[in-house]
Formats: C-alpha cells, sequence, structure tokens
C-alpha cells in the first residue's frame, strides 16, 4: 500500500553535541532505534560545525536540499563541499566525518542502508511538468526537496505532497510526476539476495 508521509506531522530530534536536529522520515523495520535499523532516511538541520556520529556497518548518502555550503572532512582523507554545485557524497558510516559549516544552517537529505541487510540508490531528478518514474526496486520512497507541490499518481491512486513530504510507494510499477518545477530525490531500497 502507498504511505504518503507528511512532514508537518513529525517532530525534530536534537543532537546530543548542540549541532543541529534530525528528523526522521521512515526506517525499518517500524519502531526501529538508532542502533537496529535496516535502513533509516531522515532530513537534519547543521547548525554549527562538529563531528557526525559514527555508525559501523551503515553506508550513507547525504544529500544537500537547503541552506549554506558544509565542508565535510571525511577520515581525514577527502573533503567535500555540499553544494549546490556537489550536493551529493557517500561514505561508510564507520568512517569519522567532521562537518565545517560555513554561514548558514544547512538542511540536509541523509540515507542510511545497514551493510549486510540492504544497500540504496538515490537519485536526484528535476521535474518540469511531467516526469514517468519506472520501478527499480520493491522498496521506492519519493521525497519532494524543493517546489511548492508534486503530484503523484499511477493508474490507481493520486496524492499530492506539499515540500519536505514523503510517499512510499507501492507495487505499481509506473507512476506519473508532475509540477511546474519541483526537485525530488528518488531512493530505491535494495535486500542483499540472501535476505530475499
Amino acid at each position: 500500500m502507498t504511505t504518503l508521509i507528511q512532514y508537518a506531522s513529525l517532530n525534530p530530534t536534537p543532537w546530543k553535541n548542540g549541532g543541529g536536529c534530525t528528523t526522521e522520515i521512515m526506517a525499518s523495520p517500524p519502531g526501529a532505534t538508532l542502533h537496529d535499523f535496516d535502513w533509516r532516511i531522515s532530513l537534519a538541520t547543521i547548525a554549527q560545525s562538529g563531528p557526525f556520529s559514527v555508525f559501523p556497518g551503515i553506508d550513507r548518502t547525504l544529500t544537500l536540499v537547503d541552506g549554506g555550503n558544509v565542508v565535510l572532512d571525511v577520515g581525514n582523507e577527502r573533503k567535500v563541499a555540499l553544494s549546490e554545485r556537489e550536493p551529493v557524497v557517500a561514505f561508510p558510516g564507520e568512517v569519522p566525518v567532521n562537518a565545517t559549516v560555513d554561514g548558514d544552517p544547512t538542511t540536509d537529505f541523509n540515507v542510511m542502508t545497514r551493510r549486510e541487510r540492504c544497500s540504496h540508490q538515490l537519485e536526484r531528478r528535476l521535474v518540469r511538468d511531467f516526469s514517468v518514474l519506472e520501478r527499480r526496486s520493491a522498496l521506492t520512497v519519493l521525497f519532494l526537496a524543493e517546489g511548492e507541490s508534486l503530484t503523484v499518481y499511477s493508474s490507481r491512486e493520486r496524492m499530492v505532497l506539499v515540500r519536505y513530504d514523503a510517499v512510499v510507494l507501492d507495487r505499481e510499477e509506473r507512476w506519473t510526476l508532475e509540477a511546474p518545477s519541483a526537485t525530488v530525490f528518488i531512493v530505491d531500497i535494495m535486500p542483499n539476495e540472501e535476505d530475499d
């Protein structure tokens, strides 16, 4: 069944270090904590410089949604300026990451998957008028990152998202995305073969 997750119904959780807050959009299995999730999708605000939490065995993808630049020092091996020019970074959760906020706080979309259980892919898609989504995985989550609204419909269902809303798509294979102008994140979660 298709599930609409309205951002207005979610509650942010402050970080222990005071550097920001995280709003969990969805996690699996239901009721999972930060210690036992298979996968987790969230929206985080980074308000000041500081270290990220370490998540051994987790693969992460972080994507800029709004705000100024933030420079990530990933394992003291590479520095990535997360910005409109380079909005996506992927890294293993066990690697220490330190964030340096350059100016205004940033809002970032975060996907985490437990490596031994599943993997993920994230696509940023610009929708102008119409865009067709052919399903590529058993579980697909759409997130409206930019734009006032987005209409998502199949041959059986139709729903409207406002900014920061998400929808978990059901088994329909073909969906149409409609908006005058919108940026959509498409997250595919793929279970490992031995877990099928």
